[in-house]
């Protein structure tokens, strides 16, 4: 089992479906070259890629190899440049780590028992009461 997404012309994953492991050629239709090509010819003006759904911040969550950066969601952007999907950035002033490929505040989060959101206005967190 593996999981692909749609991919719209703004380059915002619309869908992510579970499809057919990218092995399983023996049962790939004639006249397709991939499980992507074969799902792709299924939605009208999206791309489909293939997403792992074991992949996070650029890790693997069970020691295999990462996958395009992170399991797409509806909604992530994917980077054909750097053949990856992350999430929307969150705020003007965070920075995109291309490491994680996860999105970075000016200040890190505060290590203590608080629960804290982020102010743009001020650039600070801000304790969640």
């Amino acid at each position: 089992m593996a999981h692909y997404s749609f991919i719209n012309e703004e380059n915002i994953v619309v869908e992510v479906i579970t499809g057919k492991d990218e092995s399983d050629i023996d049962s790939l239709p004639d006249g397709f070259a991939s499980w992507e090509e074969y799902y792709e010819s299924k939605r009208d003006g999206l791309i489909c890629k293939r997403t792992s759904y074991n992949t996070y911040a650029n890790t693997h969550l069970f020691d295999g190899e990462a996958f395009r950066g992170n399991f797409a969601g509806v909604g992530f952007v994917y980077d054909s440049n750097n053949d990856v999907f992350y999430e929307q950035q969150p705020f003007a002033s965070w920075t995109l780590d291309q490491t994680t490929w996860h999105w970075k505040p000016p200040i890190p989060y505060p290590d203590d028992e608080n629960v804290y959101q982020w102010n743009e206005e001020t650039q600070s967190w801000d304790v969640v009461e």
